[in-house]
């Protein structure tokens, strides 16, 4: 068994809603968060804790209304401090949970179950310590670059602002996808720091710290980068738009 951690707590700047969440932005008359849970909870996990934070009582009275009887809890992330502080306030619900944990972004709607499946099979195949689900895309900007070494063995995943012209050329990004043991996860959050660009705790920097710790790291490669796209402005939301399928 596993459970699931949602981060839903972003403001999206961006999105020009300044008294919506991100997560609330409507996708084809749903929000965006509707598209995530639908197919997490489709994983029967033993619970979904989602990570709310700005405008947070919106967030947790539409999940409430839509998915009433569902082991779904909410954390309140207090500061918008990054991705790996979002993911480490879910120890106040995970603390003591042995068993693994899969990572997903509350904005990145098109995600399919099968994918998750498979990935997390591709985890256990690999007997890895922390698997990330990268994806290739032509235009990768403004994503985490995966990189390899020679041996095409996963190393490190790079943050943008972060990057030089050599790690930008890269074209296969972190989709924000982890899986991993949830006891293994907060020790690694413990670990990390906000010496970046952006003064933020990055959770890609997992990665970083359990390569120096000898930890199996994997990047499983999916095949299609369309289920990875998330929403930050409202032009991306309008592309999601004219691709996404009725089902």
């Amino acid at each position: 068994m596993f459970s699931i951690i949602i981060l839903a707590a972003g403001l999206g700047k961006r999105m020009q809603m300044p008294d919506t969440p991100k997560v609330l932005a409507s996708l084809k008359g749903k929000p965006l968060i509707y598209y995530v849970l639908k197919t997490a909870i489709s994983l029967s996990p033993e619970k979904i804790v989602l990570i709310v934070g700005y405008r947070k009582e919106l967030v947790i009275e539409y999940v409430s209304k839509e998915f009433p009887n569902s082991n779904i809890v909410f954390v309140e992330q207090e500061k918008q401090l990054g991705t790996g502080d979002a993911a480490k306030v879910a120890s106040k619900e995970l603390k003591n949970y042995n068993a693994d944990v899969l990572i997903l972004a509350g904005d990145v709607p098109m995600i399919k179950a099968k994918t998750l499946r498979e990935f997390i099979e591709e985890h256990k195949k690999n007997s890895s310590d922390v698997s990330v689900l990268s994806a290739v895309t032509e235009n990768p900007t403004g994503y985490g670059r995966v990189v390899r070494d020679n041996n095409k063995q996963f190393q490190a995943i790079i943050e943008e602002k972060d990057a030089d012209e050599k790690i930008k050329a890269i074209n296969e990004v972190n989709t924000g996808i982890y899986f991993l043991n949830a006891k293994l996860l907060f020790e690694l959050l413990d670990q990390i720091s906000d010496d970046n660009q952006q003064k933020e705790y990055y959770l890609t920097d997992i990665v970083h710290i359990g390569k120096k710790q000898n930890l199996k790291l994997t990047a499983t490669r999916a095949s299609n980068f369309d289920e990875f796209q998330g929403v930050n402005t409202q032009e991306q939301l309008l592309e999601l738009e004219a691709k996404m399928i009725d089902e």
